[in-house]
């Protein structure tokens, strides 16, 4: 069976079943238990059919002075069928649950597996908060199709089509009757099914934009008190809630039409059969299981509306997240240990750069850049804000590829070495610290998987971070709260250095290090850098030129390219020399 996520179904808004039929792919592993359920649903359902029947005639044995025995067998026999009903509707609800819990566990793992792996310039057009909600109330509202609707689909349409044989052999006269009066319900019920399934739609929109505000507003609560704007961002999130409950209403209004149509159908079809077999002449044992079997199947094309309302609704949810499991993903590898051939010795070359971001191809951001760092040489790439600098490092990442030129290790081009081994003998400490809000030992541990407790005390003591966690009561299992809120910028840096050390990259970027950081915890931090750049290749990411001065190459940026090369002693004596006047603006100052 193909894999529905390397599927492109460009036709899936047209065709309202496929997204759900994908679903069925992640059930495969525990079809066993699902056929179970079905069978156990199919036997409950066919047996239920033969109520009707005994109760019409032990109505009608009673009248016509059939012996107790045998009356007494009927109601034995009832007793038995809704006893059986009772056992097999149990294991099917249990089997049922434990096929959607193991689908939808699959499915959430698929799901998120696929957001990480997705490149880096679909986050640049996909909200976070709306990727999350995909994840969480979209996938939630898929456990309804497993655990009830299709269940009640399958049991309604057994109940229909085993109750519409019995009603032909009951009475084939009354039989046509009814069934002259039910293509209209079924008409509607398509035409109601498409202005719900467009509401539906449309109130996940908003509930995923509405999350999105959730989300973004309080992973930035410092901006938005630090700009009084609470009430701007509460009153962003009432207009989505708002417009979702309006939705929601109005998709109402027409499920209560459509609900109510189908009640007036029900009850009138009822009068006319009833007011049919009266003036026939029926008997009243076969007229009452002839009623019995039309409300059986009446009482399921209703619950086959409500099904359908519910697939509707579901198709939405599917439709939107299997969207998202379209979107392009990296070639990572879980490997175990980097192959002898793709180990860097630290030799890195730009040849003819030329890049834009994906979403702005307008705006040249590098153009023709080329420069080469040796191996454990210490490169200073300087620059005004805007200059291409921290594009290189996304370069170098391979977060983004060049739309021109080639980014080369060790003589070899980027593309050729596997992404996941390129990326672990690099390692970054940014100015943007991401802390998770785990211990202090998850964060540095996070540099090397498995690294044991003295590891990670030795990579903070080389980091100069290991003086301020031992005053912490909890030491290394101190709680640093959501992205380390209860640690200072200088703290969380060192506990990136930390991290850096413990990966032992071969390959060091350092982008704007210390630029945010008071002269003290500069110190220090600068103190810990100048350890970890040892015996490794550099690239040091700097705005701040006081912090570059002893590097082997300084390479300036201006506008995408590069103007000038050199040390500092060379460059500070450019006359009219870019790197010159950046000096004398920041030393003068």
């Amino acid at each position: 069976m193909q894999n529905p996520t390397s599927v492109k179904d460009k036709d899936i808004k047209g065709n309202s079943l496929k997204p759900l039929l994908r679903l069925f792919y992640y059930a495969k592993p525990y079809w066993l238990e699902f056929c179970a359920g079905l069978f156990l649903l199919f036997i409950a359902s066919i047996s239920g059919l033969a109520l009707p029947k005994l109760l019409g005639q032990l109505i009608d044995g009673g009248k016509k002075g059939i012996d107790s025995g045998a009356t007494l067998y009927i109601g034995w026999l009832l007793l038995g069928i809704l006893l059986i009903q009772a056992m097999f509707s149990f294991f099917r609800i249990v089997l049922f649950v434990n096929v959607t819990e193991k689908t939808l566990a699959a499915l959430r793992q698929t799901v998120y597996s696929h957001l990480v792996k997705m490149p880096m310039r679909v986050f640049l057009y996909k909200r976070v908060g709306e990727m999350s909600s995909r994840i969480s109330a979209d996938i939630t509202l898929l456990q309804e199709i497993f655990n009830n609707t299709l269940a009640e689909m399958v049991r309604h349409l057994v109940i229909i089509i085993g109750g519409l044989v019995l009603l032909m052999i009951t009475s084939f006269q009354l039989t046509i009757f009814m069934l002259m009066l039910l293509p209209v319900m079924g008409v509607l019920a398509e035409v109601f099914g498409r202005f719900i399934n467009k509401y539906s739609m449309r109130v996940q929109d908003k509930v995923a934009a509405s999350n999105t505000i959730v989300e973004e507003t309080l992973q930035g609560i410092f901006s938005v008190k630090a700009f009084v704007s609470e009430f701007f961002e509460m009153s962003r999130y009432r207009e989505q809630i708002n417009e979702m409950a309006r939705l929601g209403m109005k998709g109402g209004k027409y499920r209560g039409l459509f609900d109510s149509f189908i009640t007036v159908g029900i009850f009138g079809t009822l009068v006319a059969v009833i007011w049919r077999g009266v003036i026939t002449g029926v008997p009243s044992g076969e007229l009452l299981s002839f009623l019995l079997y039309s409300i059986y199947i009446v009482s399921s094309i209703t619950g086959l509306a409500g099904v359908y309302t519910s697939l509707q609704k579901s198709i939405g949810a599917t439709t939107h997240l299997f969207e998202l499991m379209e979107e392009p993903v990296e070639s990572l590898t879980d490997f175990k240990t980097i192959a002898p051939e793709n180990q860097l010795h630290g030799k890195i070359n730009f040849s003819n750069i030329h890049f834009n971001y994906p979403t702005r191809e307008d705006i040249n951001v590098l153009q023709g850049v080329s420069f080469e760092a040796s191996a454990n040489q210490k490169v200073a790439i300087v620059g005004s804000s805007g200059a291409g600098k921290s594009t290189i490092v996304s370069l170098l990442l391979r977060l983004y590829d060049p739309v021109k030129g080639a980014v080369f290790f060790d003589e070899r081009d980027s593309t050729s070495i596997p992404l996941s081994e390129l990326r672990a003998q690099i390692a970054v400490v940014p100015q943007d610290v991401f802390l998770f809000g785990g211990t202090i030992a998850e964060n540095i541990g996070y540099g090397k998987r498995g690294a044991s407790k003295g590891e990670i005390i030795a990579a903070a003591e080389k980091a100069n971070a290991w003086e301020f966690i031992q005053r912490f009561p909890l030491g290394l299992d101190t709680i640093v709260g959501e992205r380390g809120i209860q640690l200072s910028g200088g703290q969380r840096q060192r506990i990136a250095i930390a991290r850096a050390v413990l990966k032992a990259p071969r390959i060091l970027i350092l982008d704007e290090a210390t630029s945010a950081l008071d002269s003290e915890s500069e110190r220090l931090v600068q103190d810990a850098l100048d350890k970890l750049m040892e015996g490794r290749t550099s690239i040091v990411i700097a705005h701040r030129l006081a912090t570059v001065r002893q590097a082997d190459k300084i390479i300036v940026l201006d506008k995408g390219q590069i103007v000038e090369e050199g040390t500092h002693r060379e460059l500070i004596g450019v006359s009219g020399g870019l790197y010159k006047n950046l000096s004398e603006m920041q030393f003068t100052n």
